[in-house]
């Protein structure tokens, strides 16, 4: 007695790859949207999260590039408390700090520094260069935390929205395979049942 084989999950899932009497030409279409779709969602994904960290990091390395320290003195003790609503308490407070310039140029302004701190204390502050204090450029380990992320991020969401174009067509495709299996049943549905009522 001849036995038929197991059919694998595999298999099944790749009946549109092989020649099959109930395979349609949509079918092989959509075989390759969903390839074509997997391939450029990774592909894309991979580029796209590249491109945004090599941004990221490119811009965060710019604007260290534009920035430079500076030693600076406090002109008037610092206050002991930061004022009521000045946002997050980290333990600083803003007072006025006066510098000079590489070019000689005495620059004042007002940056954050220890509270209670007395006039006179010794302050690092951060420039741009036109006699204004910035904030303090990212450390090596928070330019390349804010790199891989952006890039993950941007690789998943890039990723995404392939696949969802994917998807779209294919479902276009489903839809438009069941509407020919329709009129196509409306066609030889009648005949069958005449067939199947006279062998009754």
């Amino acid at each position: 007695m001849h036995r038929t084989p197991p059919t694998t999950v595999t298999s099944v899932r790749l009946w549109r790859w092989r020649r099959n009497p109930l395979r349609r030409h949509s079918d092989i279409v959509e075989a390759w949207i969903v390839l074509a779709a997997w391939v450029l969602a990774v592909l894309g994904g991979a580029v796209a999260g590249w491109a945004a960290a090599h941004a990221v990091e490119s811009g965060l390395s710019a604007r260290r590039a534009h920035v430079h320290s500076a030693s600076a003195v406090l002109t008037d003790a610092a206050p002991r408390t930061s004022p009521a609503g000045s946002g997050y308490d980290d333990g600083r407070v803003w007072a006025t700090v006066r510098w000079t310039a590489p070019d000689g140029s005495v620059h004042t302004d007002r940056a954050k520094v220890l509270a209670g701190a007395p006039a006179g204390s010794p302050v690092t502050v951060w420039t741009d260069g036109t006699g204004r204090t910035v904030h303090a450029p990212d450390s090596t380990g928070e330019v390349m935390l804010q790199t891989v992320l952006t890039g993950t991020l941007v690789a998943q969401l890039g990723g995404a929205m392939v696949w969802s174009g994917g998807w779209l067509l294919r479902t276009t495709l489903v839809r438009r395979r069941l509407a020919e299996w329709d009129a196509e049943w409306r066609r030889v549905g009648p005949e069958w049942r005449n067939l199947s009522g006279g062998r009754g």
